[in-house]
C-alpha cells in the first residue's frame, strides 16, 4: 500500500545486516508459534506513532543515519518474556537514537513506548510458561554473545497485518 491509503499507526525499527537478520528469522521461525508467525524477526524502537508524525519521522531518521556510520551492538543475552523467549540487544549508540526520537516525539508517544526501552528480538511469544521456561534454559545453555550489525532504521505503516514499508533509512 502507498502512503495514500487509509492513515495507520507507525512502527519504528533498526535493521540488521543480511546474515544476522536471516539468523534471527531461523530462531524465530524455529521457535515463534507459526500460526502467529507473520513478521520476519525485528527489533521494535516505537510500537505506535500517529500518522501525522510520518512525514517529520521519515527526515528524523533520515538525519540520524546519513553519512552516519552504523552503531556498535550486539547480541547479549537471552531473556524471558513469560510466555516467551527474546534475545537481548545491547546498543547504546542506537539507545542515544532512540532517546532523541522519543524527545523529538514526546507529546506523541503512547504508554508503551513512553516506558524504558529493553532493546529485543522475540523468537518466541503467547507460549504456555513452561514451554517459554524449557526454550530459555536451551537458548541460555548454548549461548554466545557476538557482535550485531545494524543496517539502518525503518518506518512501518501497521494496518493489521504485516507491516508496510513507509521508509527505510541505511546508516553510512
Amino acid at each position: 500500500m502507498s502512503e495514500t491509503a487509509a492513515p495507520a499507526p507507525i512502527i519504528v525499527s533498526a535493521l540488521f545486516g543480511r546474515e544476522d537478520q536471516a539468523w534471527f528469522d531461523r530462531q524465530r521461525a524455529a521457535y515463534f508459534p507459526v500460526e502467529r508467525n507473520h513478521l520476519p524477526a525485528h527489533l521494535t524502537m516505537f510500537h505506535h506513532l500517529p500518522p501525522s508524525s510520518a512525514a517529520e519521522l521519515s527526515r528524523r531518521l533520515r538525519e540520524a543515519t546519513r553519512g552516519v556510520p552504523a552503531p556498535a551492538a550486539r547480541l547479549a543475552g537471552v531473556i524471558s518474556l513469560g510466555r516467551g523467549v527474546a534475545y537481548r540487544i545491547d546498543s547504546p549508540g542506537l539507545a542515544a537514537i532512540r532517546a532523541d526520537l522519543a524527545d523529538a516525539f514526546a507529546g506523541l508517544l503512547v504508554p508503551q513506548d513512553q516506558a524504558g526501552w529493553r532493546a529485543h528480538v522475540t523468537v518466541q511469544n503467547k507460549v504456555e510458561p513452561a514451554t517459554a521456561k524449557a526454550l530459555l534454559a536451551e537458548l541460555q545453555a548454548g549461548f554466545a554473545a557476538r557482535p550485531l550489525r545494524i543496517a539502518g532504521l525503518a518506518a512501518w505503516w501497521y494496518r493489521g497485518g504485516p507491516w508496510e514499508l513507509l521508509s527505510r533509512h541505511d546508516f553510512g
